[in-house]
């Protein structure tokens, strides 16, 4: 209540004297000797800011637009710009570095100042105390606070605004999904074909059709042929007259050759009766790809009638890219995603790497076996799989964030504690999920730097930058001796 009170009294004031100045200007009268000290109280509130002192490092626009000027100027509008002494300059570094760096300055003056380098960061150094074209001193540099083994310590402000954060070295497996696109082929040792290896008739073919599955055994066709007739009714006859040995042995070897089905033969052995045509059955379980036989055909041999395959196993076929073969291996778990099969996955495994490479596309094909006992997976099906590579076993590892690759070497940065950090070449392996094998360079438990590894690359190749044209300019200059006689 008692500053608000305070507050109205002076508004008050201030009013009065502005009404009392404006009545006594137009009076041309002489002011009361108390009206300019209200005024200048009225006028001049006490802000508590220092005075800006020391030198003028630049003017900035009276607008406070982003504007500056090394030399006093004028806004279009004829405003002056606003000097700025050194004591309003925005300083980047905080209070307790400052602070420490005047601490360092005091316990510096009795060492040896080496040079004075670029306040700005440039690549400048001066063997004596300097300015800047902006009237910023140079920054001395003592004895032993540049050193040789290439690494860098950064005070703590400039790590924390940097946002530099490390990770200790750990072992964990490497593991990483290669993807690549495939389709379904079917297993060629799955296929077979049913042929006759002797020139005969197909009296009937059974009530099967392209697409059908059928199963081992079961009757395809009758067949009749003079050959095989002749072969069965030898090996009666041997069978009558109560032959052994080798005389039966070879009668029935003679019906095998001929590739008649062994429920025949024995059907032939129970019955004692030739018959004029031979069931002919399937040779394996599968669906029918092909079927030529027709109702009274002539068949020579080798032609083919029916082309069966097993589809409870089946082949994908994928291509990888090149810089991905060194992670497949024989053996290795793949997942298969069919595209028509949405949410359904199988498994399966490498069976083969093809030798050869597609020199259009730079890919090498890889051979997986997948089982199929449901049929669901059908061949020419588009398919996606994910090979998965890796090491089972524990490697040490850094994240991918952590390396700095120039192509020719790559290097982490290790965080030696009290802002110190210290490059170090390393020899990399395997990646995936997010982290790398490292073989060579570090040790378990060593903290690299995860994020803001550039900039502080940065740094250390600005601090070795400088101290390179340092040595440049305190090296002796040589003194050429002209061609003539060595005389200068």
């Amino acid at each position: 209540m008692k500053r608000s009170i305070s507050t109205l009294l002076m508004v008050f004031a201030v009013l009065a004297a502005a009404t009392l100045g404006l009545a006594v200007g137009r009076s041309n009268a002489p002011l009361p000797g108390w009206l300019p000290g209200m005024l200048a109280v009225t006028a001049k509130p006490s802000t508590g800011l220092p005075k800006p002192t020391g030198p003028i490092v630049y003017y900035r626009d009276p607008d406070a637009l982003p504007n500056y000027s090394e030399t006093p100027k004028k806004t279009p509008s004829g405003q002056e710009y606003i000097a700025v002494r050194a004591s309003e300059d925005i300083r980047f570094d905080e209070p307790d570095e400052a602070a420490s760096e005047g601490k360092t300055a005091e316990v510096n003056t009795e060492r040896k100042i080496k040079y004075y380098r670029n306040p700005m960061g440039l690549p400048d150094t001066s063997p004596m105390p300097k300015k800047d074209s902006m009237g910023m001193d140079y920054i001395p540099v003592y004895e032993g606070e540049d050193s040789d083994d290439g690494s860098i310590k950064l005070s703590p402000g400039k790590i924390q605004r940097t946002g530099a954060r490390s990770e200790p070295v750990v072992r964990q497996p490497i593991r990483s999904l290669i993807r690549a696109p495939g389709t379904i082929q079917e297993d060629e040792r799955r296929v077979s074909v049913v042929a006759l290896r002797f020139e005969g008739f197909v009296e009937s073919v059974a009530n099967v059709t392209t697409g059908d599955h059928v199963h081992k055994g079961q009757v395809l066709m009758n067949v009749y042929s003079p050959a095989l007739s002749s072969a069965a009714a030898e090996y009666l006859s041997a069978l009558n007259i109560g032959a052994t040995g080798r005389d039966l042995k070879g009668a029935r070897r003679r019906l095998e050759n001929l590739a008649a089905p062994e429920s025949a033969i024995k059907e032939l052995e129970r019955n004692r009766d030739i018959s004029l045509s031979i069931p002919w059955i399937a040779p394996q379980d599968g669906e029918i790809l092909e079927r030529n036989a027709v109702n009274g055909m002539r068949a020579g041999p080798g032609d083919v009638l029916f082309r069966i395959a097993d589809h409870r196993m089946v082949w994908v076929v994928v291509d990888v890219a090149e810089r991905d073969m060194s992670q497949v291996e024989v053996g290795t778990k793949v997942t298969i995603r069919p595209r028509a099969l949405q949410g359904k996955t199988f498994s399966g495994t490498v069976a083969l790497i093809y030798p050869h490479l597609n020199t259009q596309t730079r890919t090498a094909r890889i051979r997986i076996e997948v089982p199929n006992q449901d049929e669901l997976l059908r061949p020419e099906m588009y398919v996606d799989a994910e090979i998965e590579s890796g090491t089972p076993e524990p490697v040490l590892a850094v994240p991918d964030s952590a390396v700095l690759d120039s192509g020719s070497r790559q290097a982490v940065l290790i965080d030696k504690g009290e802002g110190k950090f210290e490059p170090r070449e390393v020899k990399l392996g395997r990646r995936g999920g997010g982290y790398v094998e490292v073989k060579k360079g570090v040790s378990e438990g060593d903290a690299v730097v995860t994020s803001a590894n550039f900039l502080i690359d940065a740094e250390s190749n600005l601090k070795a930058a400088l101290k390179g044209f340092a040595e440049a300019d305190s090296a002796p200059i040589p003194r050429r001796e002209a061609d003539n006689g060595g005389r200068q």
